[in-house]
């Protein structure tokens, strides 16, 4: 509900923070330690707060209730006091309506023994604390929303629902002095203005030497409905409206004075906004807003991806934030940001790190994340390489890609060679490479065929097979792979060869940064939509990019911009399939059978028999506990929705074997016109959801072997075996080999591995005009589940990295820059005249962890990582100059094992997986780190390093600073005298115990919180607990002592300067007679 911070005074600062919470609680916080904690807690039990309010170095909070009382808080103890003011004393006698609950709290800046108590239906009454008596009522037609004070306490201001600021004076209360609506207009009569919108708070701030500033939020008028929220700001006869991206929460104007009887000189505004927090520059005409130093944007665009490196080159945060801030908004202030408070710990950390973000507009975020915080490097934005959707321009409005079509899906980073690359939601991929210098230059595409015609399985049962429909009865379309059955256009002619988007032809300016070298578009075939892409990787030493989807793989060379291999998975296996398919007898017109399943797009990336996560980026689901029947597994889509179980996706079909779709049906499967991309809007990277399996004895039995017998279902036979992970390195591409050679290792949905084979050109020259040869070298290796990640080792078990080129920027002006050979760091193993393996692969699926000795591809260790859930994210990692493979499972374990050994090192059950964002972000690093997104607007870090939990306490940082409370201005002596009561207030003798009493204990229960010294002295006892009281109170004592010092400093210095004056003084005066002064 509401945030107060306690300041008391110079000697006995607090340090302290009180919150009322929507339970109708109010904690103290000790803000002291570097851990806050709650001192104490007040729970109310029989009313509802609504308003606090806590006096300038007072340790009396007063607190607001839904019945209109107001009651009293000692921050000391945190007890209420019996001095109660009730509503109905504080109205008049006469009234007979209740005045609503109290809206605002404050004392007047004349005299602190003055409550002004502001009611929810315009009534406004200034209480005399002493005599416990209203001494002024005010009342108005409209409701009160807030109240502020001048700072000469003869007047205060009310905003209103109607949208009005009423000014009153307290000499003359029975009608305000000034009505304003500042949004008004006039309305035909031109008598009254209209009435706006209302206008939730207002805040009254005087200055010396000009106009008085009035800032408030709302009032705009109600013919803006569509208009953004504003926040007002009124200086003189000017009227500045600022809009707002999101919905203000509260906003803080910020003075030069802490005291609310002086002028107020108002600098800046604080704004809290539902996704951000700016602050606005009061001391510029234009208002222009702080440069936040704080990243509060990462949800700008939702989150769809991360990428976490850690121990990366140490020039990379520089060079990327020398190029982020040329590309940073102009207009800001040129002052610095205000908000000053608490200080930033580095702690012990040395190496560098950065997180990477893709976003759903298809933006990249750089963030370094070094340090406790992040600080947002460089912003790339992957959609300026494609030309924008316009309706209109000769296309039908069906087929354009629906929102959100450039949504990044894959990053893959190779931070030695600064070579990025990313594959979008729309089927494409994007290699950047990184250059200083701005160019322009076309773009590079190339447009790519992906199909799948092969039948998995030729040996059903009869009776497994469902009935098929009559020929005349089918649908005239093609089987579309992603869910949507609309692949033939209204005027009968199929798409074919078209990709999704459309990559810019003219040349295009590239400022210096990530600028994009190739282009890679996957096109519709047959009627088909391109699907999405299952894996992605990079290597800039062979100059190759190579990527799979559900249909088969694709290698394009990014140096000679041409495509190398685009294949179906299945020949990829040559003769060595291990599971005997058969290709689809030719047909001139594909023809879709939709009433016997409905098509899967990434729920393919895995088997039907283990539980697998889909992507899909229209809803968020949770963990089911039980099993999903199989009908619903037959629907799993990125674009269908499943509400209680039933499958609700426009584009998917009954999943009834044998049913055949009527009329009505088919109108309903073609609403979203013909041809359209099945892409619907990424809303962020927690629209996940999980598909669990019929979990049966039979399945579990057959998970390895992966047999297609006819006990598999009919469903089986249509799953595709998709590209779920791919790999560069320096390796034995065949069995028994006795050389090393680039390869690519690629690994199915199928748990097999494969290996290809990559014949390069010896020499730079050559590398530019003759072929890469590319061929399968039919090398089969096998695991249980999908397979998620590959690695090398030598055979000294160090950890082999793949080879990688040299960055030197393309783009140079220097000619030797330009004319510098391409360096390579290949990391080939370690050369031994002795015969025997040479390398190590490790290889980690879903559910099992193999090590193989090549190159007789032998199985040296096996791990079997969980039988009953599924990995989710894998990798090996270097900790402590060592190599290991996290794992972070779907049942909330994160398990950590040795290699080459596969040992387990650690199992924690860290957090169950209920929300698919986890899922979908979740990865590990180097030095024992790893994130994932928690909630849409933050980053959880982790680590599972024993050094870095002993290093944590130092690396946070301290949220209170000590700060000299600055001194009151001196009021003069006639101002004192004639401006306001010189009487001191004394709330300790008015609302302390011994003259006002105890609160009832019905009223609100006291809870001590275990923060600070309550909690130490909660605490067991003992040496330690003794040891921690006397550190805290030793710390008290020294910053007590050190602020005493430095005021008795002052005050000699003060002394001695007092004295020198007056001797002077005295020399001056001394021999002259009284007549002649």
């Amino acid at each position: 509900m509401g945030i107060f911070v306690i300041s008391y005074s110079s000697i006995n600062i607090w340090g302290a923070l009180v919150s009322a919470s929507s339970d109708e609680t109010l904690h103290l916080w000790n803000l002291r330690q570097k851990r806050p904690a709650i001192l104490h807690s007040l729970k109310f039990n029989r009313e509802r707060i609504t308003y606090c309010h806590l006096p300038f170095q007072s340790k009396w909070l007063y607190v607001g209730t839904e019945r209109g009382n107001t009651h009293i808080v000692n921050i000391e103890s945190f007890i209420l006091s019996g001095y109660v003011i009730m509503w109905n004393k504080a109205i008049e006698l006469s009234t007979k309506t209740h005045p609503g609950p109290v809206v605002h709290l404050s004392d007047s800046p004349r005299d602190e023994g003055k409550l002004l108590i502001g009611y929810e239906n315009g009534t406004v009454v200034l209480w005399d604390l002493k005599s416990k008596r209203a001494e002024l009522r005010v009342y108005y037609d409209e409701a009160i929303h807030s109240i502020d004070w001048h700072h000469e306490g003869k007047q205060f201001m009310c905003s209103h629902s109607d949208g009005s600021l009423t000014l009153w004076n307290l000499k003359s209360p029975s009608r305000p002095f000034q009505t304003t609506i500042p949004h008004g207009k006039s309305q035909r009569d031109g008598r009254k203005l209209e009435s706006c919108k209302p206008i939730l708070k207002a805040e009254y701030k005087t200055c010396r030497n000009s106009e008085p500033f009035i800032i408030f939020s709302g009032g705009l008028a109600y013919d803006k409905a569509c208009r953004r929220p504003s926040l007002t700001i009124m200086h003189g006869k000017s009227i500045t409206v600022l809009e707002m991206d999101h919905p203000i929460v509260e906003f803080l104007t910020l003075c030069e004075t802490p005291y609310p009887n002086e002028f107020q000189e108002p600098y800046a505004v604080v704004v809290l906004l539902e996704k951000d927090l700016i602050v606005v520059d009061l001391t510029q005409s234009n208002f222009p807003i702080f440069e936040n130093p704080y990243p509060m944007d990462i949800h700008e665009s939702p989150v769809t991806c991360t990428a976490y490196f850690a121990d990366c080159p140490p020039d990379l945060i520089l060079v990327l934030y020398s190029i982020g801030v040329k590309h940073k908004k102009q207009g800001y202030s040129n002052k610095e940001w205000p908000v000053s408070g608490g200080t930033w710990n580095i702690g012990a950390q040395t190496y560098p790190e950065i997180i990477i973000t893709g976003h759903a507009d298809g933006s990249i975020k750089f963030w370094d994340a070094s340090a406790i915080t992040l600080q947002m490097l460089y912003k790339l934005k992957t959609s300026k390489v494609f030309e924008k959707q316009k309706i209109g321009d000769g296309k039908q409005t069906s087929e354009i890609v629906e929102e959100d079509p450039y949504a990044i899906q894959m990053i893959y980073w190779c931070p030695e060679s600064r070579i990025f690359c990313v594959a979008g939601v729309s089927a494409y991929v994007i290699v950047y490479k990184f250059s200083r210098h701005e160019i322009t230059t076309e773009i590079v595409s190339l447009e790519v065929r992906l199909q799948y015609d092969v039948e998995d399985i030729i040996t059903p049962e009869p009776e497994t097979i469902p009935p098929f429909p009559d020929p005349s009865s089918q649908l005239p379309s093609s089987k579309s792979l992603s869910g949507s059955t609309n692949t033939v256009a209204s005027e009968g002619v199929t798409k074919d060869s078209i990709p999704c988007l459309s990559v810019k032809t003219r040349p295009v300016r590239m400022p210096p940064g990530y600028q994009a070298e190739l282009v890679v578009q996957l096109v519709w075939v047959d009627g088909e939509p391109p699907q999405q892409i299952t894996s992605l990787t990079v290597s800039s030493a062979y100059g190759i990019v190579a990527f799979g989807n559900c249909n088969g793989l694709a290698i394009v060379d990014f140096m000679q911009k041409t495509v190398l291999l685009s294949t179906g998975t299945i020949d990829l296996y040559r003769s060595s399939d291990p599971y005997q398919r058969q290709p689809r007898s030719p047909r001139k017109n594909k023809q879709f059978i939709a009433d016997n399943f409905c098509m899967r797009g990434l729920s393919n990336f895995y088997p039907d028999l283990t539980k697998r996560i889909r992507t899909s980026y229209q809803s968020m689901t949770e963990l089911a506990e039980s099993p999903v029947p199989l009908e619903l597994e037959r629907c799993k889509s990125p674009t269908s929705d499943h509400v209680n179980g039933h499958c609700t996706s426009p584009t998917s079909q009954s999943c009834s074997s044998g049913k055949r779709l009527s009329s009505a049906d088919v109108s309903k499967v073609n609403r979203w016109g013909p041809g359209r991309p099945p892409f619907r809007k990424a809303q962020s990277a927690a629209c996940m959801e999980v598909s669990l399996p019929v979990t049966t004895e039979e399945s579990r039995e057959n998970s390895y072997n992966r047999s297609r017998s006819s006990s598999i279902s009919s469903i089986d036979k249509e799953s595709k075996e998709a590209i779920t992970a791919l790999y560069f390195m320096e390796s034995f591409a065949r069995k028994n080999d006795s050389t090393i050679s680039p390869c690519l290792w690629v690994g199915t949905s199928l748990g097999m591995v494969l290996m290809i084979s990559l014949n390069l050109p010896s020499t730079d020259e050559q590398r530019y005009t003759e072929p890469v040869l590319v061929s399968p070298s039919g090398t089969l290796l096998t695991l249980k589940g999908a397979v998620l990640t590959f690695s090398c080792m030598d055979r000294l078990g160090g950890l082999m990295h793949p080879p990688y080129e040299v960055w030197r920027d393309p783009n140079s002006l220097d000619d030797n820059e330009k004319g510098r050979k391409r360096k390579l760091v290949m990391n080939s193993p370690s050369t031994s005249q002795e015969m025997g393996d040479q390398q190590y692969a490790v290889v980690c699926s879903e559910k099992q962890a193999k090590v193989f000795s090549l190159p007789s591809q032998t199985c040296l260790y096996v791990h079997n990582i969980t039988e009953t859930s599924f990995i989710l994210q894998a990798d090996v990692v270097v900790m402590c100059n060592g190599a290991c493979l996290a794992c972070f499972c779907a049942n909330g374990h994160i398990m950590i094992m040795s290699l080459p050994s596969l040992r387990p090192m650690l199992d924690v059950n860290y957090l169950p997986l209920t929300d698919m964002r986890i899922a979908r972000t979740f990865c590990f690093t180097n030095e024992g780190q790893a994130l994932y997104l928690v909630s849409p607007t933050e980053i959880q870090r982790l680590t599972y390093s024993q050094e870095m939990c002993d290093n944590l306490q130092d690396m946070l940082g301290e949220l209170f600073t000590p700060v000299e409370t600055p001194e009151a201005q001196n009021r003069g002596f006639l101002k004192g005298l004639f401006g306001g009561s010189g009487q001191t207030f004394d709330r300790e003798e008015l609302f302390g115990e011994a003259s006002a009493g105890k609160a009832s204990k019905s009223l609100a229960q006291h809870i001590p919180g275990s923060g600070g010294i309550e909690g130490v002295k909660g605490a067991a006892g003992g040496v330690m607990g003794d040891l921690a009281r006397a550190r805290i109170a030793l710390d008290e004592r020294g910053q007590r002592l050190g602020e005493l010092e430095e005021k008795t400093a002052g005050m000699m210095t003060s002394a001695e300067a007092f004295s020198k004056h007056a001797h002077e003084l005295m020399l001056k005066y001394k021999d002259k007679k009284w007549y002649q002064f």
